[in-house]
């Protein structure tokens, strides 16, 4: 059964508009590019520079391992940036080897496939604590019940805060990374003035109470207090540097905002799913597939809640007949990437088996491949878990609606209507 999960069948969007995903992806344009253009140039509306988009699955691989061809440390997202600007709102994401080898090695071993593990029992218990109250309800918005709280939850546990700061750190990192919605922001990017913001992550005022918040928990990990994975970051690394005061900031509000995105957005793509496929959740049910984390990654490379990332051309070359030029801003379209039909068969088809999965919705195959990938394969798995094992039926009962970004794509409301056991 084919469902629509996109509402965008235009081969032509822009994809430089914060709308060009209003009505979902634009895959038709993803699909051309690919078939006509694997390395196409394309102007910003704005005035910024302009841009190289990659598209096909293969050449995504293949440049995503050039760090030294390609560099993180101009910025990771489309927008035109100055050095001061890069230099004042930049995480490790933001740099290249060795610094970033070297502090990315002191926080991965708090994300590692193991470590993680060890918080099964503690996801499962959140998400058995939400669909007690969603399921009482019959009828709600599946991301805010479930898919907005759970990322944050169980992050809060990891970062060793408060857990009734969760609400508060979402509403931060919402107004962060979905900057360019109004649902989420009262400062929208592209409407109002941000030059006086342009220094801070995301040119977003919500960074000053980040900031603010970061600023306590530094102060008490300086006095001497264990904070959850926290001072991990703040220990030196192998070579002698340690994470400044105001990298550690910019770090905290990367972590508020990156560690709750690629799982809400998955969730939701899940439960949409589910919702117009009845027979996604019979075959759950049924245990009819290879492994719940293979299932997992499906719906992730489905979902593909990130776009796209930026990388900056530090020397000139060549790339499918297409002159490239020292400074030129390069996009890895990653969710172009998970649609390609010469690496993934059917790829618009879920299939909760698939026994070849080669997705990129991590950034798999680079440096910067994403630190919560484990824990969001593992938290994507345990509520299609409970879900499979309390619903009998479930259907969307209005239109979804999606998230006002080119940078990340997600479901933001979803309501539906579910029959518990």
């Amino acid at each position: 059964m084919s469902f629509a999960f996109s509402r965008q069948a235009d081969p032509y969007v822009d994809l430089s508009s914060l709308d060009a995903f209003n009505d979902g992806a634009p895959f038709e344009t993803f699909a051309r590019m690919r078939r006509e253009e694997p390395m196409a140039w394309s102007e910003m509306t704005s005035g910024e520079k302009g841009f190289w988009s990659v598209t096909r699955h293969a050449d995504l691989l293949e440049l995503n391992r050039q760090a030294d061809l390609l560099s993180s440390a101009r910025g990771i997202r489309m927008e035109d940036q100055s050095p001061e600007e890069v230099e004042a709102r930049k995480t490790f994401q933001e740099t290249d080897a060795p610094h970033h080898r070297g502090f990315r090695a002191l926080v991965s071993k708090a994300f590692a496939k193991g470590t993680v593990a060890q918080f099964e029992d503690q996801i499962r218990q959140i998400v058995t604590d939400l669909l007690d109250v969603a399921l009482e309800e019959g009828e709600f918005d599946a991301v805010d019940r479930i898919a907005r709280r759970l990322p944050m939850q169980m992050l809060a546990q990891i970062m060793g805060v408060p857990q009734e700061d969760g609400p508060w750190l979402v509403e931060k990192g919402d107004a962060l990374i979905s900057n360019a919605d109004p649902d989420y922001t009262d400062f929208v990017v592209d409407q109002l003035d941000g030059d006086a913001y342009r220094m801070l992550p995301f040119r977003s005022p919500a960074a000053v109470d980040l900031f603010d918040y970061a600023n306590k928990l530094l102060d008490r990990m300086d006095a001497g207090e264990q904070i959850g994975v926290l001072n991990l970051v703040r220990e030196k690394t192998n070579s002698g540097t340690q994470m400044s005061r105001d990298e550690f900031r910019n770090f905290f509000c990367l972590l508020v905002a990156a560690g709750n995105d690629t799982t809400r957005y998955s969730i939701s793509a899940t439960i949409h799913a589910l919702a117009n496929d009845p027979s996604l959740l019979k075959r759950l049910q049924s245990g009819d597939f290879h492994s719940w984390e293979g299932a997992a990654d499906e719906m992730i490379r489905y979902a593909s809640p990130t776009t796209h990332f930026r990388r900056t051309a530090t020397r000139d070359f060549t790339f499918h007949g297409k002159q490239v030029r020292e400074g030129d801003k390069v996009l890895l379209w990653f969710i172009s990437g998970n649609r390609d039909e010469t690496a993934i068969p059917d790829p618009y088809r879920i299939d909760l088996g698939r026994e070849r999965n080669p997705f990129l919705s991590f950034g798999q195959g680079g440096p910067h491949i994403c630190l919560g990938m484990w824990l969001a394969k593992l938290e994507v798995a345990i509520v299609m878990q409970e879900l499979a094992k309390r619903l009998t039926g479930i259907e969307q009962v209005s239109d979804h609606a999606f998230l006002r970004s080119n940078f990340i794509h997600g479901i933001k409301h979803l309501p539906v209507r579910v029959t518990a056991r």
